[in-house]
């Protein structure tokens, strides 16, 4: 099976997520190519496609997996090869993209969500309704000692660290909440923006750190909570899109209002936990293996009906 993966290339990298997604791919045998938009807002997406069409010609694609509502409304305007398009949240939770996104859930052959909520703020009629979140790579995102990451990373042992869990000046992730929360806790505290490392660096700052902390105003399915888990690393966290149903009891997470005080109420307690969770054990069934399972399950069904 030959799949081109489409999603934007603004940022000059595919997103760790998709990229990830499709080397698991790779590994179950499929033969997987990206395809890289360059361009903002739709006329700046509109202007690929012709480059697209020829790709297709040359390439002969079984089908394309588009990430997001804009590359899927993009994929979808080529007719030589079905598309299925991944909606990942900020497609359909950001109302102004929410009307591309339903043109394109129209358009596409399927559509998977990434939460039971989002099929339901596009009105998508559809009988069957593909939800399959974010996998986690745990090759990638594993336990490691403590202190071993901490002297790597060069942190002082006299210093509490909290990892943000974006970088600071991303407006939905909320920082100014998360710093009058930390300000509140009577601690010298280092907190980490999550911003330009590598994936192993990544996974060495959530063993090394004391916490992660989400304050967003709005998610879907943060996967850098499902990271944290599989690091089994305390977790604080605003209660948004899937996170209250991913920690569930786990002790050392626990879930905090917008209010600085309960943030820092919550701070602390997970600093008193002051041990490692075990979070990895509540996210084995987001192995990305099994959720590339899924994914090529949809695959299959749709070369199916081509077929007949």
């Amino acid at each position: 099976m030959k799949v081109l993966i489409v999603c934007s290339g603004n940022s000059g990298n595919i997103s760790p997520f998709v990229k990830e997604q499709g080397e698991s791919l790779q590994y179950q045998g499929l033969d997987i190519d990206y395809f890289l938009i360059k361009g903002r807002g739709i006329i700046g997406y509109l202007k690929n496609l012709p480059i697209l069409r020829e790709n297709i010609k040359s390439q002969k694609y079984d089908l394309i997996h588009a990430h997001y509502g804009f590359s899927g409304l993009l994929s979808c305007l080529q007719k030589m090869v079905p598309t299925i398009i991944t909606f990942h949240g900020s497609d359909i939770n950001i109302r102004k993209n929410r009307i591309t996104s339903y043109i394109a859930s129209k358009l596409s052959v399927e559509s998977i969500f990434v939460h039971p909520a989002l099929p339901k703020k596009i009105k998508y009629r559809r009988k069957k309704i593909h939800i399959i979140p974010c996998g986690i790579n745990l090759q990638t995102f594993y336990p490691i000692d403590r202190d071993k990451c901490r002297q790597k990373l060069g942190f002082k042992n006299n210093e509490k660290h909290i990892l943000f869990s974006s970088s600071f000046d991303n407006k939905v992730k909320n920082y100014p909440l998360a710093k009058k929360g930390i300000n509140l806790v009577d601690k010298d505290i280092n907190l980490i923006e999550l911003r330009g490392y590598s994936r192993e660096k990544v996974n060495w700052l959530m063993n090394a750190v004391d916490l992660l902390l989400v304050t967003s105003h709005s998610e879907t399915g943060p996967l850098v909570v499902k990271e944290a888990m599989a690091c089994n690393c305390p977790i604080v966290s605003t209660d948004v899109g899937d996170v209250r149903e991913v920690i569930g009891n786990t002790e050392g997470c626990y879930i905090c209002s917008y209010d600085p005080g309960d943030v820092a109420d919550k701070i602390k307690k997970a600093l008193d936990f002051g041990k490692r969770t075990d979070g990895q054990e509540k996210i084995k069934h987001l192995d990305q293996k099994i959720i590339t399972e899924k994914i090529i399950g949809v695959y299959n069904e749709v070369l199916s009906n081509v077929i007949t």
